[in-house]
């Protein structure tokens, strides 16, 4: 007979399609953990790729050294495996944090999002961001950085609706201005990448099994146009986790027609993701997607040189 659920540490699941914000709020939740804690031995980051729901409660029950609580972060926790984790939450003590970070929404009928609840947990959606959401957001974030409304109307209109690569380019505009020059609206769209869409897919139809020589000179062009090398990184991330998404539902037996009208993503290029995720083998595009979040810490962090490091992380890939 199975136990029953024990309330008592916090436990906080966030999903959702947004990955973007989805990693924001759950670095914001670490940040404030962390700074309650005296040591770094209370704190134990897991990759989810061959994490186990054993393993995982192997950690949740252990006891805390010199801190307080235990922080447990599970990290990039891919929407189909989800479930997988659900028998680890049986028991949560009242010492210990734990956070779940998952790519993909997760429905209510969930069995990891019903765990979290009978624990007396939450779970939280980060809904992808459409029309005048973005829009709002955008010029939020425009207005923090201190490049005003009709600039966020501008990186809205011609750049991917992704958080990630909308965040990412008002940052390259608020760093130009913040050299002295003069944000025009001509040189805005010179500096945008949504302005290379066209060689943004070129990048990514070159990536998968493997990325070819000419992934290599579009990632370096784009690079060197102006683009930050972390965005191009970002884009490529989104498009391995839609592979990777479309792969799982190959799996379950959908059709691509099924696929096309559950997702998001314009039809054309769930259709690229369709074909490219037959030949692909699910854990290297999570080991993929592993080494392009490694390679944004690593640059964010100052080890390494962001446009050097897209060759290297091109090579890993």
């Amino acid at each position: 007979m199975a136990k029953a659920a024990v309330a008592g540490g916090v436990v906080v699941l966030l999903h959702g399609e947004e990955r973007f914000l989805v990693e924001e709020k759950a670095r914001a939740l670490v940040a404030g953990w962390q700074q309650e804690m005296v040591s770094d031995f209370g704190f134990e980051p897991l990759e989810a790729a061959g994490l186990t729901a054993a393993r995982l409660q192997d950690s949740i029950l252990q006891a805390p050294f010199l801190d307080p609580f235990r922080a447990v972060w599970v990290r990039g926790v891919a929407g189909v495996k989800a479930e997988g984790l659900a028998p680890a939450l049986v028991e949560v003590p009242v010492t210990t944090r734990l956070l779940i970070t998952v790519a993909g929404r997760l429905g209510p009928g969930n069995k990891l999002v019903k765990a979290v609840t009978a624990v007396g947990g939450r779970a939280e959606e980060s809904a992808r961001l459409k029309g005048r959401a973005l829009g709002d957001w955008t010029a939020r974030r425009a207005d923090e950085m201190g490049l005003g409304r009709q600039i966020a109307a501008q990186v809205t209109r011609v750049t991917h609706a992704d958080l990630g690569v909308v965040d990412s380019e008002l940052r390259k505009l608020a760093a130009y201005k913040a050299s002295g020059a003069r944000l025009t609206p001509e040189v805005v769209v010179e500096l945008l990448a949504g302005a290379r869409e066209d060689e943004i897919f070129k990048l990514t139809d070159n990536l998968l099994p493997r990325p070819t020589a000419q992934a290599w000179v579009v990632a370096r062009s784009l690079a060197r146009s102006g683009i930050q090398p972390t965005s191009v990184a970002y884009r490529m991330a989104r498009h391995l986790a839609l592979v990777l998404e479309v792969r799982a539902r190959q799996d379950r037996g959908d059709s691509l027609s099924v696929i096309q009208s559950d997702l998001p993503e314009h039809s054309f290029v769930v259709q690229k993701a369709y074909d490219a995720a037959r030949d692909v083998d699910p854990d290297r595009l999570e080991a993929a997607l592993r080494a392009i979040r490694d390679y944004e810490f690593e640059v964010k962090s100052g080890q390494i040189d962001a446009e050097l490091g897209l060759d290297v992380l091109l090579t890993r890939l």
